[in-house]
């Protein structure tokens, strides 16, 4: 049996939620649906939501409908922060509106537009602190901007998640076997 799927997901006040071909979920924060898979079925009884599945044959979208429900009732809520930091001399950030440009070593300044949903604030020019209330689109942006420059396992430089732990590598020694 799913032990996630079975766990109840609490509904917090103001969120209000419409079960119907899919989860529409509104809160302060925001909207959000989620899709409900076949032989899933939810119900919102005192304060809850409960999910349950007609077969065994459904158990592993019962734990994902499950995890992608209580996603969104924490994110329309509450909402998510994803946090990443710049390391590297001359490397920075800013932003005007919805618009992020990046100094990264570059001949360019790299220009990334923030899409809806998405805020971003930016402490000392090399500290991210995305936000928003879809947590896999927040993820994406995160990612999206962490490839503009992975960190580098030679010099540390790169962008990087904030707490991500790099393994340091030795370069080059010596002058080499004659």
């Amino acid at each position: 049996m799913s032990r996630i799927g079975k766990k109840p997901i609490p509904l917090p006040s103001g969120v209000k939620v419409q079960i119907g071909a899919q989860l529409e979920v509104t809160g302060p924060k925001g909207k959000l649906t989620v899709p409900i898979p076949q032989g899933i079925s939810i119900e919102q009884t005192n304060g809850n939501l409960e999910l349950k599945r007609t077969s065994d044959e459904h158990a592993a979208l019962h734990g994902l409908t499950r995890a992608l429900a209580a996603n969104a009732v924490q994110g329309v809520s509450a909402g998510f922060t994803r946090e990443l930091d710049i390391v590297g001399i001359g490397y920075r950030a800013d932003v005007k509106g919805k618009v992020a440009t990046f100094t990264l070593g570059y001949s360019h300044a790299i220009e990334v537009l923030l899409p809806e949903g998405v805020d971003l604030r930016i402490d000392k020019q090399t500290h991210l602190v995305l936000s928003g209330h879809d947590r896999q689109l927040l993820g994406q942006v995160a990612a999206n901007i962490r490839a503009l420059r992975k960190p580098d396992p030679y010099k540390n430089k790169g962008i990087r998640y904030t707490g991500e732990a790099l393994r340091k590598k030795v370069g080059k020694t010596g002058a080499g076997g004659k």
